[in-house]
């Protein structure tokens, strides 16, 4: 049995040597919208491809239209790792993905937003009693929602509430199917240039707005280097946008479909970068109580286990 072993082995390492040993790959689950652009401009302007190569790695990439989407992803097996807001990512690991946040994307106070229809009479939250409110159910939106609720002394039966993707709002808001909606940018932006609708509400002061990247423990246990090298990739994607803002919106503009101009306001929304501040990390413990509270997890999450910096601090950023 030991001298199979041993032939076994030295096989393996004749195929290695003639081969080259196999490479990881890593399957990213992406959404098209601004929250998560730091990424986007990695991959178009080929930083992705520079540290994955650095390390011998490659990657696919998945398109989804939300958070929990994307966590239907990793869960039927088809990709390893998620972008999303705090929220999605919390319920993913409270029923049993078995997961980590290791990568952040930074920060947009107004890039959350209860918005509606330029001639609507609602003027403060106060005033969507009796209304219809979209938003999407297990998005972050939803905390947002529920703080500004809160905040105005209205209570969550006081109005009604639609759940709705993030895509068919604008047509919603539009068409007058909805009387308002909590959304991100891109289409706050949008809907607000061209005067289909108006901010009663953003997250300023009340909610960071955080956006991570969670992937499965096996695959960082196993590929710490690969995090490591997106990790780097988010960061320059970063540095690029916040110092060629302009640049960056036509670079990305086909991608958002979002003109240039109005995407040059959408970025200035938004505080990227790749590392976790402390009022980062708070800010998930914050959203983890809200969803713990409510009773949207049955399960408790330990953030301090579940949010990890030793990949960010492996790349060195």
């Amino acid at each position: 049995m030991k001298k199979l072993m041993k032939l076994t082995l030295a096989i393996g390492a004749i195929v290695s040597f003639a081969f080259g040993a196999p490479k990881a790959e890593l399957r990213i689950g992406a959404q098209p919208y601004p929250l998560y652009a730091p990424l986007w401009a990695a991959k178009e302007l080929g930083y992705l491809d520079e540290e994955f190569k650095k390390v011998g790695a490659t990657y696919t990439w998945n398109v989804f239209g939300n958070g929990p989407l994307v966590n239907e992803g990793v869960r039927g097996g088809s990709i390893d790792l998620g972008m999303m807001a705090d929220l999605p990512a919390i319920i993913a690991k409270s029923v049993g993905l078995d997961i980590v946040i290791f990568s952040n994307f930074g920060i947009g106070e107004k890039a959350l937003a209860l918005i509606v229809p330029t001639n609507s009479p609602i003027k403060e939250v106060k005033d969507i009693k009796g209304k219809k409110i979209a938003y999407g159910k297990g998005t972050y939106a939803q905390h947002l929602l529920a703080i500004l609720v809160n905040n105005s002394g209205l209570k969550n039966s006081d109005f009604e509430h639609i759940n709705l993707a993030a895509g068919d709002i604008p047509t919603a808001i539009r068409t007058g199917q909805i009387d308002g909606a909590v959304i991100w940018e891109q289409y706050i932006s949008l809907l607000t240039v061209t005067g289909d609708a108006r901010v009663v509400a953003d997250g300023t002061g009340i909610k960071l707005g955080n956006n991570i990247s969670y992937i499965k423990k096996d695959f960082a246990q196993k590929h710490p280097e690969v995090l490591s090298a997106y990790i780097k990739a988010v960061e320059r994607g970063s540095q690029y946008i916040n110092n060629n803002n302009k640049d960056a919106a036509k670079l990305l503009s086909n991608t958002f479909k979002t003109p240039p101009e109005t995407l040059e306001l959408v970025f200035s929304h938004f505080e990227y970068y790749a590392k976790f501040l402390p009022r980062d990390i708070a800010e998930i413990e914050k959203v983890k109580n809200y969803v713990l509270k409510e009773k949207i997890i049955a399960r408790d999450v330990n953030i301090n286990e579940f949010v990890t910096t030793k990949y960010i601090e492996r790349a060195g950023i």
